[in-house]
């Protein structure tokens, strides 16, 4: 098997595998190649960088990734979470009314957290509203055990 790495005519690169080059030639040609991301079957090989192998027996300085990583990650993401819920003060739905208030300067600058749709947390980005979604969900104040 050879991989290649593909790019399409709305420049996204994806990554293909082939049984041979010629086999890679024979299924373009026939348009049987299409992009992951829009569907464009115009297809070329895009510049790839070489994969330089390690040495047989070489140990590796990293250490492994795996579940203990992911949970020990998670663990910090709550953590600093949890700091920041601690400094910032709970508003609920009003939380958009309250967020565009605040960078309008019609209420003073402070932290907060609440819960918005997706329609007006699309509305405060668009209008450059300062905001940040929380990387782990919450519930409200009076909800937690």
């Amino acid at each position: 098997m050879i991989v290649f790495d593909l790019k399409c005519g709305g420049d996204h690169v994806f990554e293909a595998w082939f049984k041979s080059s010629s086999a890679y030639e024979e299924q373009r040609a026939q348009g049987l190649i299409a992009c992951p991301f829009c569907g464009d079957i115009v297809v070329t090989k895009a510049v790839m960088a070489p994969a330089v192998a390690a040495k047989g027996n070489q140990a590796s300085d990293k250490p492994p990734l795996g579940p203990a990583s992911f949970k020990a990650a998670l663990a910090a993401i709550a953590q600093f979470q949890a700091k920041q819920l601690e400094t910032s003060t709970w508003v609920g739905e009003a939380f958009a009314e309250k967020a565009r208030a605040m960078h309008v300067g019609d209420t003073p600058e402070a932290p907060i957290h609440g819960q918005a749709t997706l329609a007006q947390a699309k509305a405060l980005a668009e209008d450059g509203v300062p905001v940040a979604p929380l990387l782990v969900p919450i519930v409200p104040p009076e909800a937690r055990n």
